[in-house]
């Protein structure tokens, strides 16, 4: 997934999602310079701050 797919999924902009996404901790793959996230670890994540939260 990119990150504008994913800053779709999460409700936040682009610049919001690359800003943060390390120190919100969530996985990501390197694929050449660009920044790439698996649907199911972004979800896995989201799910992980919803039973948390």
């Amino acid at each position: 997934m990119t990150p504008d797919e994913a800053a779709i999924e999460l409700g936040v902009t682009k610049r919001v999602l690359m800003d943060s996404y390390r120190r919100w901790g969530i996985p990501f793959l390197k694929v050449g310079k660009h920044v790439r996230f698996r649907t199911r670890d972004l979800y896995n994540w989201v799910d992980a701050r919803m039973e948390g939260g």
